[in-house]
């Protein structure tokens, strides 16, 4: 299932995690292991932010990528199924 993943990071955690060079581990790892069809990087609401869309194939998945963000970061994780226009057209497709 396609899914997208916020991920946001408290200002004085990833400000930490760029002090010790870790933040670059970390994400790296993340989008090593999630591998998304797309990735982005900004600040929303005044925190650090990452938002991807990759594909999950198990809802358990979603502790073993996101813990980490989690605990060494504190990240709040927010995780939406989502579709892409042509999934969409297949779905109404489907009510015919």
């Amino acid at each position: 299932m396609r899914v997208m993943v916020t991920g946001r990071v408290p200002t004085r955690k990833g400000s930490e995690a760029i002090s010790d060079g870790s933040i670059t581990r970390i994400i790296q790892r993340t989008l090593e292991q999630i591998r998304p069809e797309s990735a982005y990087f900004f600040v929303e609401h005044g925190v650090r932010t990452m938002r991807a869309v990759f594909d999950m194939t198990e809802s358990m998945q979603s502790v073993t990528l996101f813990e980490p963000l989690i605990m060494e970061l504190e990240a709040e994780i927010e995780l939406i199924p989502v579709m892409n226009a042509e999934e969409l057209t297949k779905g109404f497709a489907a009510l015919h």
